[in-house]
């Protein structure tokens, strides 16, 4: 008969830890949380905020909850002992504290282990702990906020009726950084250029770097200014017109080429880190093409199994044990490959042991590794399904790379020259592989020959390639979560429930492999960014972050922290925001246009910034135009095949041009505004647009407008007067 209860979050981790733990004690699972803030008092809050304090009421979560919690009484009732085995983070503190609280305990045990192995689990066993009360207010305190937050800005959205859900403190954020890559790409405008270079016979290819006075001064970057493994496809600096492309092609084949400078260097590359969350969602992403989601499930599996060490930390560090048992087995199989004694990699142990007392609580814990290196792996492909076992191997290979030699790089450039323009070609060759046996991340590209300087070289051919300017590239999941992990928004449990929100909501959709955010979701950014714009600012988040980890480091009380940023900065800003929703609504597009209802594009209006309406047109290719119906309704887009973008109307032809000149002039007027760029009397000129006529405002010295400065200092007629799209309305 059991005389001991262990309660753990997941069912998965029960027969593994039962066969560890023997007969003597009964496992049981809460299956996460229990219970959560109740729905009652104030816009169903569940808290209240009165002075310093914070007086928070629990429930049950869900009938599940309820079960839960009257099972695990149940069990309490048949033992001498409980011991809390929740998961080793801020949250599973969290929960075994509300186990706590809703199974009456006094003094419960608490055990951590991040690995669940026998020697790991009675380790924790043998030196339980009392809870730390520090992690469950930062847990406490996160869970009031985030409800604060949600309860108190989402009914915001819902007054604009568009089928806006919610807003959040990481959700917001994260969908920020999607809409204004989105807004980049839209505003986007390609630039064609052209890449010139010249093969030799010699048996390589030098790009166009420039004249060969300005090359030493104007040199490219050096190699390793980029990441390795994500080295770019060669190409000449830019020509930004075919004559010069054309004329450097012709000097390359008139002029005779000499090596005019020959470099080598040989760099040390050392190997990456263990994976962290956010590393392994991204590399999981690109080499097996799973989501951040999927990423954290198989890998929970693995984890619940035995099979690695808990997937959800922010540490890099390693344990001493793991080390040494890294250490021998690479002795034992590549003995080339293992460090020598008194390198840095052999005092990598040491090293993990240091960082674990530096850092914060946040990073108590490992990095991802496997729990056992000798495990084979012909034994764990029968036992593991593909997706598992090739998730296992990647873990596997990442840890072990961390404890090899770094990897010797070969890095060669030629520098040519032909009359005075400088030509060049770049190579990297892996020499020593190092830690690239398991991990591979370097790009070997062009082996170059073996030259002489000034030697003189043989021209096959001279040549340029057309190119053009892309946008920026859309986020994939992956690179979602490491933009969130550099700019401090979320934690290692937030990334992937925070991407998964963003696609239940329908503000983002998969497109192919890349997040790209829905009409709504652009919608709902917008909005943001005028009624609660610090929401959308990763500094602004990532100090709240900041802030949860100074509470669970016990340097600031959590209910003093909440109740103050509540009364000093979200009450008003909620005030704020209030206005804001009647501005909003004002300025949205009207819904009908000419007594039809009216498709919007995603396309913004680039003078409001507003969706712009799809209006049918039999006399354009497209079938449509786009027409901003808000504030600039004089603002026309038309889809141009050639650049595969929508731009404004093009100007008259010439032959137009001259018949409008021998026309009369049209009328203008000097009026009492001053220009904003010269302070000059601004004329009021009149002229005809499809049609209708059309007035502007422009500075009256016709030799000024010629300035480039001038280019913008223009303020359209529009029906609440004169407006400038990066000056706003004109003041008189």
């Amino acid at each position: 008969m059991p005389t001991k209860l262990l309660i753990v979050e997941s069912p998965g981790k029960i027969k593994k830890l039962s066969q560890i733990l023997g007969s003597d004690w009964l496992v049981k699972a809460s299956i996460g949380h229990i219970r959560e803030l109740a729905n009652d008092g104030e816009d169903s809050l569940g808290f209240d905020l009165e002075g310093n304090s914070v007086r928070c009421r629990f429930m049950a979560r869900g009938s599940r909850g309820a079960e839960t919690i009257q099972n695990l009484k149940a069990a309490v009732r048949q033992v001498k002992t409980v011991v809390l085995a929740t998961d080793p983070d801020r949250e599973g503190e969290t929960i075994a504290w509300h186990l706590q609280q809703a199974l009456n305990l006094k003094n419960p045990q608490r055990v951590v282990y991040t690995e669940i192995t026998p020697s790991a689990v009675q380790a924790a066993i043998a030196q339980p702990r009392s809870l730390d009360l520090n992690l469950v207010h930062s847990g406490l305190c996160r869970t009031v906020l985030d409800k604060l937050v949600g309860y108190k800005g989402s009914p915001l959205l819902w007054k604009l009726q568009n089928g806006a859900k919610s807003m959040g403190r990481v959700q917001s954020a994260a969908l920020h950084i999607l809409c204004k890559r989105e807004r980049e790409i839209q505003a986007f405008v390609p630039q064609d250029y052209w890449s010139v270079f010249v093969d030799y016979a010699e048996g390589f290819r030098a790009y166009y770097r420039g004249s060969a006075i300005a090359t030493d001064a104007e040199d490219s970057p050096p190699d390793d200014a980029t990441t390795p493994g994500e080295r770019t496809a060669p190409e000449s600096t830019r020509v930004t017109s075919l004559e010069e492309a054309e004329r450097l092609v012709a000097i390359a084949q008139a002029q005779p080429h000499t090596v005019a400078r020959l470099e080598g260097k040989t760099a040390q590359r050392q190997s990456p880190p263990p994976f962290i969350t956010s590393t392994l969602q991204q590399t999981a992403g690109s080499q097996l093409r799973f989501s951040p989601e999927h990423t954290m499930k198989v890998a929970q599996s693995l984890y619940e199994a035995g099979l690695i060490t808990y997937m959800r930390t922010d540490s890099t560090a390693l344990s001493p044990e793991f080390c040494d048992q890294a250490r021998q087995w690479l002795s034992e199989h590549d003995a080339e490959n293992l460090p020598k004694p008194g390198s840095a990699k052999s005092k990598s142990a040491k090293s993990a042991a240091s960082a674990r007392k530096v850092k914060g609580a946040q990073e108590a814990h490992e990095a991802i590794r496997p729990t056992d290196v000798y495990r084979p792996s012909k034994a764990l492909r029968g036992e593991l399904s593909t997706e598992a076992f090739n998730l296992y191997v990647m873990i596997w290979k990442r840890a072990i790379a961390s404890q090899c030699k770094a990897a010797q790089v070969r890095q060669t450039k030629i520098t040519t020259q032909s009359g005075a323009v400088s030509w060049q070609a770049k190579g990297q060759v892996v020499e020593v592989p190092g830690y690239t046996r398991y991990w591979n991340n370097l790009a070997a590209d062009t082996v170059l020959p073996t030259l002489a300087q000034a030697q003189p070289l043989t021209v096959q051919q001279a040549a340029h390639e057309a190119k053009q300017t892309q946008p920026p590239p859309r986020y994939s999941e992956p690179k979602l979560v490491q933009a969130m992990e550099r700019q401090g928004i979320g934690r290692p449990s937030t990334y992937a429930p925070t991407i998964q929100t963003l696609k239940q909501r329908l503000y983002v959709e998969l497109q192919k492999t890349h997040l790209q955010p829905t009409q709504l979701g652009l919608d709902v950014d917008a909005f943001l960014q005028d009624a609660l714009p610090d929401f959308l600012e990763a500094a602004f988040t990532a100090q709240m972050e900041q802030a949860l980890d100074q509470i669970a480091a016990g340097k600031e009380d959590w209910q003093q922290y909440l109740t103050h940023w509540n009364q000093d900065y979200f009450v008003p800003a909620l005030s704020h925001a209030q206005q804001a929703i009647a501005r909003h609504l004002t300025n949205t597009p009207a819904p009908r246009h000419a007594g039809k209802s009216v498709a919007f594009s995603k396309t913004l209006c680039p003078g409001c910034q507003q969706p712009m309406a799809k209006i049918s047109s039999a006399k354009v290719k497209k079938k449509y135009f786009l027409k901003c119906v808000g504030g600039c309704a004089d603002t026309v887009l038309f889809w141009s095949e050639y650049s595969r973008q929508w731009e404004p109307p093009r100007r008259k032809s010439a032959d137009a041009a001259q018949q409008s000149a021998n026309s009369s002039p049209p009328q203008t007027v000097v009026t009492e505004y001053p220009c904003p760029v010269c302070q000059k009397p601004m004329e009021e000129y009149s002229y005809e647009k499809e049609g209708q006529p059309k007035k502007l405002l422009r500075c009256s010295d016709a030799k000024a407008r010629s300035n480039a400065k001038h280019k913008n200092a223009v303020y359209f007629q529009t029906a609440k007067g004169w407006w400038n799209p990066k000056l706003g309305e004109l003041v008189h």
